[in-house]
């Protein structure tokens, strides 16, 4: 599994994956306890209330209103320092019912929720502090879970590749990704208030860690169980895309194996008959016929060892050696063996799977009578892009027996290489085999 190749969509799904996050409705920033936020709640919904500040010495304070509370606000001394409140200030607000404060006040005084005006005035937190912009804010918070999320694919991924079992690839993985999660969380991204100054910084320097701990968490661990999730699918793709790939091969592995023990079944045939054809010459002492046999079978067979390996051939080459082949039956058969070639130039550079002819002329020749009485006529010619080979039917007294080799050779070879199938048209008087040619390619 090459990793390095496919390095960009895990560049991608990683920073899918941070905008999924940042974007959630389900993982929106938790209200903070010191009233940053208001938990959803629409501030122009909310019911607003006035009063005055008062501090005590410790600096936490409350809001005394004449309103229909029935006692002051409680201000915590975060709220104060945070939002740099003073003694004496009016302040319109909106409260929330005490939750986690010291036991002497809860159940005493609601808790100071938001300012909304002091001193008549609008009161904004972005206001009083020199603060980053929401967008530094956002693009910090996409960048850092995009490289979480990419690290742990890539801890996912490459273990995988070199793992050499999935129990110990398991076992390393999520030992690895937890601690990488865990070292992820102590140096999340956060707003920090500290000397002043409102700023981005690290969970592990915030003073709002206990407050910020629930949304920081549930984003690692949100990105830990998706990526793991996402690894595992892109595991078992790359393992099937291998699958594919390595039964493509065996598949073109054994195309090329049959197709070569096919082409095997040509040659001893051939041979065979070549051999008893030159004998006869030697036995008649016709030296000179039998060298121009000799030259031609050369010819024959350097064709055959030539193309024996390659799949397709161009008609012409495999007319030029039908030529040859024709030549050393005609020496045997003399003036009792004829064949009409009829080939149109235009098709000489179609294909056809090789040593398609041999087979078919050979068969001619073995399967009907040739005498000076009565001669065989072979025809060879192309009607619509077929190529047609044609011969009368002139059984002999003694039939030769058939092996059904060469034909059945040539009907396999013509699946394999071309994917279509030869046709045979026989009766009384003809036999004729049909070979649809391939167009080349322009």
């Amino acid at each position: 599994m090459k990793f390095r190749s496919s390095i960009l969509p895990h560049i991608v799904i990683a920073l899918a994956l941070s905008l999924v996050i940042n974007f959630s409705y389900l993982l929106v920033p938790i209200i903070t306890d010191q009233g940053v936020d208001n938990r959803g709640v629409d501030i122009e919904e909310a019911e607003h209330n006035e009063g005055v500040l008062h501090l005590s010495n410790d600096m936490h304070g409350y809001i005394v209103c004449d309103c229909e509370l029935r006692d002051s606000t409680y201000v915590t001394a975060w709220q104060v320092r945070t939002m740099k409140l003073q003694a004496g200030d009016t302040l319109v607000f909106t409260v929330r019912p005490p939750q986690n404060l010291p036991a002497e006040v809860v159940g005493a005084h609601p808790r100071l929720d938001r300012v909304v005006e002091r001193n008549g005035e609008k009161f904004d937190l972005d206001m009083i502090y020199d603060r980053p912009s929401r967008t530094v804010e956002f693009v910090w918070q996409i960048a850092y879970y995009a490289i979480l999320s990419f690290l742990l694919i890539c801890i996912f991924v490459l273990m995988r590749a070199r793992a050499k079992s999935v129990a110990w690839f398991t076992l390393q993985s999520v030992v690895l990704a937890v601690a990488v999660t865990a070292v992820a969380i102590y140096f999340a991204p956060v707003m920090v208030f500290k000397d002043g100054v409102m700023r981005i910084g690290f969970f592990f320097d915030s003073s709002l860690r206990d407050n910020v701990y629930l949304v920081v968490l549930t984003k690692s661990l949100f990105m830990l169980v998706v990526t793991a999730l996402y690894s595992y699918i892109y595991t078992l793709m790359q393992q099937r895309q291998k699958i594919v790939v390595e039964n493509e091969r065996l598949k073109t592995e054994n195309l090329a194996t049959r197709y070569n023990m096919l082409v095997g079944q040509i040659n001893p045939h051939f041979f065979f008959n070549s051999l008893n054809s030159l004998a006869m010459l030697v036995r008649e002492r016709d030296d000179k016929r039998a060298l121009e046999y000799i030259d031609q079978l050369s010819y024959t067979f350097r064709y055959i060892i030539q193309n024996g390996q390659s799949e397709v051939t161009t008609l012409k080459d495999e007319i030029e050696f039908a030529k040859a082949y024709i030549y050393l039956f005609k020496i045997r058969y003399a003036d009792k063996l004829f064949f009409d070639i009829d080939i149109d130039p235009k098709y000489n550079e179609w294909q056809l799977p090789a040593l398609s002819l041999q087979p078919l002329i050979g068969n001619a020749v073995k399967h009907n009578s040739i005498t000076t009485k009565k001669p065989l006529r072979v025809s060879i010619r192309i009607v619509d892009g077929v190529l047609e080979i044609e011969n009368p039917k002139q059984p002999k007294l003694d039939v030769e027996p058939s092996t059904g080799i060469g034909l059945e050779n040539l009907r396999s070879r013509w699946e394999i290489v071309a994917g279509q199938s030869i046709e045979i048209v026989e009766d009384d008087s003809r036999f004729m085999v049909r070979l649809p040619l391939k167009q080349p390619k322009k």
